[in-house]
């Protein structure tokens, strides 16, 4: 039987099907623009992060989910359209692209983040753990810093890099502690309040790190004037804070205040927001750090509450593209070849920042509840500083490559965690108060 008619030529078709992709090639060009990114992590991030509600997560690992499945490294794409076949104009489609402008939008989450949360602590609460917040973070992040070094290269890293991953994995994330708290409800807590003052003091630490480790890398030694100036802006911007913008921007905002217009309120906050992160960043300080002193300015004025209502849902907006940008940078296709690793570091840099802070916390009197709280909340998650201080190793050829998408696990991996451990301190602080009666 002559079964001949039923084979068909193809290439007629797919000469067809290129054409009429070249005359929507702006299509294709929009599908490649920020716009449609945006789309697509808007849309992606809601049903993802709907389904997290559903089974009672917390939304931030939703963002992340969400981002390792839209992201550019995410090998979903590739399992949903097999390459075979599809012309290059529709390789890519769905996937992330504009990953630089998805990153400005996401400082931009972070700047609002803190600055949010800023508003939440007052000069007062924040002077009553000022000393104690710097001893308990030093010996904490340092302890953690000198045995993960230590542990890597028993891994076979080489020194530098494992100078850079110890560095990474001894900064619990300010982002990820803060937005887990605060979808917990614990925001307000005692414990969070030297939790904060822990973050701000590695946030500090993180800058001099990332100065010292460029330095020890192109140089071979560590730059001390550098890390002294760091140091002293660091105290002249806190300082100048508490003394001069309480008496000068506070009452500004006061007086804008009293028109009673939200919408010049909203703006004349979000300005004292963004100057005091420009303000940091051009003295080279961290620009979380700024936003969260600009917070606390806006927390010693009469209209905290109000100023706290209307920028809270632009921060949200903002912290969602952060945590799904994070995720998208994520390269999971290659997971298998460094589990291993992940895993090993994962636990030693867990146990060590919890076994640093307690250690932290007993040689400053603090008391056991709270030091506990406070150990099992930073010991898990690592995240925006952590990635930066290895992207900046990888920039300068400094360490080895496959580090980048290894801290971008590991971040992923811990974020999941830390739930898990803020909930625990919840069963182990009874169980010593027991012991202690």
């Amino acid at each position: 039987m002559d079964i001949s008619f039923l084979q068909i030529d193809l290439s007629g078709i797919s000469t067809i099907f290129e054409q009429f992709i070249a005359v929507f090639n702006p299509i294709t060009d929009f599908h490649r623009s920020f716009v449609t990114d945006l789309a697509f992590i808007m849309i992606i991030g809601a049903i993802v992060t709907l389904a997290f509600f559903k089974i009672k997560q917390p939304l931030i690992i939703g963002y992340l989910f969400a981002g390792m499945l839209l992201g550019p490294l995410s090998p979903l794409w590739s399992w949903l359209i097999p390459p075979v076949g599809i012309p290059d104009v529709m390789k890519g489609v769905g996937i992330l692209t504009d990953l630089s402008a998805l990153n400005l939008f996401s400082e931009i989450g972070v700047i609002l983040l803190l600055f949010v949360i800023g508003i939440e602590f007052p000069y007062a609460k924040i002077k009553s753990i000022g000393k104690m917040a710097i001893g308990v973070g030093t010996v904490g992040l340092f302890m953690t810093l000198g045995v993960i070094f230590y542990a890597a290269t028993v891994l076979g890293l080489n020194s530098m890099d494992s100078l850079f991953i110890a560095a990474a994995l001894s900064i619990s994330s300010t982002a990820v502690i803060v937005k887990i708290l605060e979808e917990m409800g614990r925001i307000k807590r005692e414990s969070t309040i030297l939790v904060l003052g822990i973050l701000i003091v590695e946030d500090i630490i993180a800058v001099i790190l990332i100065s010292s480790l460029q330095s020890i890398a192109l140089v071979g030694t560590v730059s001390i004037e550098s890390v002294l100036i760091v140091i002293i802006v660091a105290i002249g911007m806190i300082a100048g804070t508490f003394t001069l913008g309480t008496r000068l921007i506070t009452p500004l905002i006061d007086r804008v205040a009293a028109t009673e217009h939200r919408e010049i309120l909203l703006l004349s906050v979000l300005g004292v927001c963004f100057g005091y992160a420009l303000l940091a960043n051009l003295v080279g300080l961290s620009v979380a750090i700024g936003a969260f002193l600009a917070g606390v300015l806006v927390a010693e004025s009469k209209s905290s509450e109000v100023s706290k209502l209307l920028a809270s849902p632009i921060k949200d907006m903002f912290v969602a593209i952060f945590f799904i940008s994070v995720g998208a940078l994520m390269d999971v296709s290659q997971l298998q070849n460094y589990i291993i690793l992940a895993i090993a570091l994962i636990a030693i840099a867990i146990g060590m920042k919890f076994g640093g802070n307690i250690i932290g916390s007993i040689i400053f009197r603090q008391k056991r509840g709270k030091a506990i709280r406070s150990a099992f909340t930073l010991a898990a998650p690592r995240g925006e500083f952590s990635i930066v201080i290895i992207k900046t190793g990888v920039d300068i050829g400094a360490v080895s490559t496959f580090l980048f998408p290894l801290i971008g696990v590991i971040s992923i991996v811990t974020a999941f965690i830390t739930p898990f451990m803020v909930r625990a301190s919840d069963k182990v602080i009874p169980i010593f108060e027991k012991k202690n009666v």
